[in-house]
């Protein structure tokens, strides 16, 4: 409603004042033109921080004073009038457009929170969004992360990453269209979340092809954060100064701290790499590798943690079988003694010689000197 009162009138008063000696209904569109022009240069300011408006204001308030005090050196040169005029015009929106544009520029520099805390909150209140990369969309964890509201504000996914997704989603290779329709998906989970407000950028840089360097030009160009999964675009937007979200480093942040000396219940699942090794995966996906473990695949067993070892791909734990776990399996493999204790047998006034196990040995060669002879 402000904007269009204000452009009736802008229009009202270019039709009745018709400046230059334009015509009333030229001069109303030179009002809808100044009308339309004032709205964008409203839009683009609203993405501006408060620091930089500052910066800006002070700048061109500083190019306007320095016009003016060389306007009164040239008043009193012997230039003709028409010729200075036209310098005192022009050193005036020089000086003001370079005191706006370098003050704009360095207004970032400006430490709010020393004038008293009166603009110290603006950092914590003002618009920062939050870049989504195509990485960590199709990979679905971070709408359980915003489900959970550990993300709140906005949301901005650009359009060429959604244009990304769809050609992945109509991709030929059926994996490949899973996730592209996956990450539509969790974009429809991220919508209709109360909490976050969810908007699509139109900008676009045609000058730039790859799409990892888009994303940090249109994080600098909104002041905002990227949240992503790729390793590469992670180092280097952190060398530009643009703060990254990884999804990758939350999860390990929230992994269960594991010291050695614990023990912890794992289920072997396959052979390691190593003489007699065994390996298991925890609920989180870490890696656990028991030593003697091999005869304990598709079992579950306790163990006893030795080391932890942090890599880049994760955190990868090492073990050994626990010792009550080894007395158990003993007693369960030893073989059990079936007529262990030897016995006679007589057969016809003879003894035959007799094993643990019952079986009746070969008939000796020798006679025997206890027998009668007939």
């Amino acid at each position: 409603m402000v904007r269009l009162i204000f452009s009736i009138a802008c229009i009202a008063a270019g039709y009745h004042f018709h400046p230059f000696g334009l015509s009333k209904y030229v001069a109303a569109g030179v009002g809808l033109a100044f009308a339309i022009s004032v709205f964008l240069f409203e839009i683009r300011l609203q993405r501006a921080s408060l620091r930089r408006l500052i910066g800006a204001a002070i700048g061109s308030i500083l190019g306007i004073l320095g016009s003016y005090l060389m306007g009164l050196v040239l008043a009193r040169t012997s230039i003709p009038e028409g010729s200075r005029s036209f310098l005192d015009v022009g050193l005036l929106l020089v000086m003001t457009y370079i005191g706006l544009v370098i003050g704009a520029n360095k207004g970032d520099m400006l430490n709010l929170a020393a004038l008293g805390g009166l603009f110290g909150s603006e950092r914590s209140t003002r618009r920062m969004p939050k870049v989504l990369d195509t990485s960590v969309i199709i990979d679905g964890r971070i709408a359980d992360i915003c489900e959970a509201h550990f993300l709140d504000g906005v949301m901005l996914i650009p359009q060429f990453v959604l244009r990304e997704l769809q050609f992945v989603a109509d991709s030929a290779d059926s994996l490949k269209r899973q996730r592209g329709r996956r990450g539509l998906e969790v974009l429809q989970r991220i919508q209709k979340m109360p909490h976050l407000e969810v908007e699509i950028a139109d900008d676009d840089f045609p000058n730039i092809a790859d799409v990892d360097l888009k994303l940090i030009e249109l994080a600098k160009r909104y002041d905002g954060k990227i949240i992503t999964n790729d390793y590469n675009l992670n180092k280097v937007a952190s060398l530009q100064g643009i703060e990254i979200l990884n999804v990758n480093q939350l999860a390990n942040a929230l992994k269960p701290v594991v010291l050695p000396g614990e023990t912890m219940r794992v289920f072997i699942l396959r052979e390691g790499k190593e003489y007699n090794q065994g390996v298991a995966y925890l609920d989180d996906g870490t890696m656990v590798v028991v030593d003697g473990a091999r005869r304990m695949i598709n079992k579950t067993i306790d163990i006893t943690v030795t080391s932890v070892h942090q890599t880049t791909a994760g955190k990868m734990i090492f073990g050994r079988i626990d010792e009550r776990t080894e007395l158990q399996s003993a007693r369960v493999s030893q073989p059990h003694a079936v007529n262990d204790v030897p016995r006679q047998v007589e057969n016809g006034g003879r003894h035959s010689e007799t094993v643990p196990s019952g079986e009746r040995l070969p008939r000796p060669v020798v006679p025997d000197p206890t027998r009668e002879t007939e």
